[in-house]
């Protein structure tokens, strides 16, 4: 997973020295949650990053073990009576991505710009919801097992004997950090389910006021494992209903351009690079690079052969030299050959987007001691490692089967795909919803996703309460590159709407009528071939760079770096 992309921390410290030693917050109010998981919290100071000062906003920790305490950010919703809103939980993928990606990049009520100011974000998702961000598992952003002092080095984290950052260190950087233990933290999707819904089980019992009208679950990328067995596990908890614990009333599982079936997804490199390829008629590999390309994914004992061994034995040493094998011998080829962003195939890199200015931020005493941190925010790797070990991302998980029990259980399951994505590509998460074999999706077609703007931001095909949509000119955060079209596709969904219009509740009779396959192509005029500047911005109504970073700007009321992990962010 983390170890076979380019190494871009979440660390902004390590890039900056901008990480300090953290003291731990005195302020924290405890209390006893849902299934007795402790909750310590604080109400965050408006303008912090929600700028309304009527809008409330809270963070803390669930302690959902010992050793393992769960980082969370809460926002009431902006447009609607907090205690009325539904409430919608993000999750970033990686594994070991944090969900500040989420927050700060994409959809939270904030961002911060290049020179370091906190801004306003009008697309953000607490428009029409609550909005709970969790980092995910343990020893991910500000989660933490044991807290240390320590000074970091090439990713590695050496304990120090107190809070003083010693002469040999000056290679790296001091500060506090969760100890890196691959025991306290999870090994696998499964593994990382319970601890998950124990953080749930505690802030809802120290909120229930937030907690009451539905719950919805959205995440993107290594949330394609996440999503299907998460929240399949809250079903079935709340078929045991074990005393102490809430029955979490969960409504709907959005998804974007996630990791679902790497037999599938492994398959879909080569179908986006080679045959039939992407829609922005671009063919990045002469055809030695193709030939090799399908020999590495294809040819006897290779990559596909793998994955099948892995399916078919289930050991960890088989599906992680799957995995390794497959992401080195066929993911990377696009980055060894192209120097391409695998997260928006029309930019280069360093790609400047989206955003990373907010790591800076994270790591500032100020914001630290504003949300009661009790470490610095990182990536130590544990997670990334620990995943590794079981062979997690080479394997199904069982992804498609818990889709299927989700809609059975009369879930929405809303998948979308931003499809200048690579890493986890539309062709991709198209065949894996198809495996899904829902009878009434196999029947629908494509039409045009149409917004208040009155622009075709993309296709959907939907058939009851599951869908596929394919968003044009997106990279891998589809809220940050097309920030109206994923706003109001969110409020559709959790209304329980239709995906195309908005306009009609949705039964199990609604279904789509249109083309088979989403064949609209864009073609290569948003396709970049130089490298942008470290300050340069992205213009969502043109879908290509803006102009630079300017101090107040204003740019960003019409436009809107940190990518961690394997299916990163």
């Amino acid at each position: 997973m983390s170890s076979f992309l380019r190494p871009l921390l979440l660390v902004a410290a390590a890039r900056h020295g901008l990480a300090q030693f953290v003291a731990p917050p005195t302020t924290l109010k405890e209390v006893i949650g849902f299934a007795d998981i402790p909750v310590r919290y604080k109400e965050v100071p408006a303008g912090t990053c929600e700028q309304d000062p009527n809008v409330k906003s809270y963070s803390g920790y669930a302690d959902v073990a010992e050793d393992q305490h769960i980082f969370w950010w809460f926002f009431e919703s902006r447009n609607q009576d907090p205690s009325e809103a539904p409430l919608t939980v993000w999750i970033n993928g990686g594994p070991g991505s944090s969900s500040m990606i989420g927050l700060f990049e994409e959809l939270g009520p904030c961002g911060v710009d290049y020179y370091g100011n906190v801004y306003n974000n009008p697309y953000s998702w607490s428009n029409v919801s609550n909005m709970l961000f969790i980092d995910q598992p343990t020893q991910v952003g500000f989660s933490y097992s044991q807290p240390v002092n320590a000074w970091k080095s090439d990713g590695n984290v050496v304990t120090l004997p107190d809070a003083t950052c010693p002469d040999y260190a000056a290679g790296g950087t001091c500060g506090t950090y969760s100890y890196p233990n691959l025991t306290l933290t999870a090994n696998s999707t499964t593994n990382a389910a319970p601890n998950f819904w124990k953080t749930l089980q505690g802030f809802m019992g120290a909120f229930p006021k937030y907690s009451r009208n539905g719950f919805h679950f959205a995440t993107e990328s290594y949330g394609g494992h996440y999503g299907p067995i998460f929240n399949a596990y809250i079903e079935e908890q709340n078929a045991k209903c074990i005393p102490g614990t809430k029955k979490i009333q969960l409504e709907s599982v959005l998804i974007g351009n996630g990791w679902f079936d790497p037999v599938l997804q492994y398959q879909a490199y080569y179908n986006f690079t080679v045959f039939p390829g992407n829609t922005y008629d671009y063919a990045p590999f002469n055809a030695s690079i193709e030939s090799m390309f399908y020999n590495n994914m294809y040819g006897p004992g290779n990559c596909l052969d793998k994955l099948n061994a892995c399916k078919a034995t289930g050991k960890n040493e088989v599906c992680k030299n799957a995995d390794n094998f497959c992401a080195n011998m066929v993911e990377l080829v696009y980055d060894n050959v192209l120097g391409r962003d695998e997260y928006d195939m029309r930019e280069l890199v360093p790609d400047p987007f989206p955003y990373g200015f907010y790591t800076d931020y994270l790591n500032s005493p100020e914001l630290q001691e504003a949300i009661g941190a009790f470490t610095n925010f990182s990536s130590n790797g544990a997670v990334g490692e620990a995943f590794d070990n079981t062979g997690d991302d080479g394997r199904e998980m069982g992804t498609i089967e818990a889709i299927r029990y989700l809609l059975s259980k009369d879930v929405t399951v809303a998948v979308y795909a931003g499809d200048a994505d690579y890493n986890c590509n539309w062709l991709g998460n198209e065949a894996s919803m198809e495996e899904v074999a829902d009878p009434g999706f196999s029947r629908a077609g494509y039409v045009d996703l149409v917004t208040s703007d009155n622009v075709t931001h993309g296709q959907v095909k939907q058939a009851g309460k599951f869908s596929f949509t394919r968003i044009y000119e997106s990279g891998h955060e589809v809220p940050f590159y097309q920030p109206l079209a994923a706003l109001e596709y969110f409020e559709r969904v959790i209304k329980g709407h239709d995906v195309q219009t908005g306009k009609h509740p949705v039964n199990r009779n609604y279904i789509t009528h249109g083309s088979k396959k989403s064949t609209y192509r864009q073609g290569n005029s948003t396709m970049q071939f130089e490298v942008l500047p470290e300050n340069a911005t992205y213009n969502v109504i043109t879908n290509t760079p803006g102009g630079a970073w300017q101090e107040q700007s204003t740019l960003l009321k019409r436009s809107f770096k940190s990518r961690p992990a394997r299916r990163g962010r």
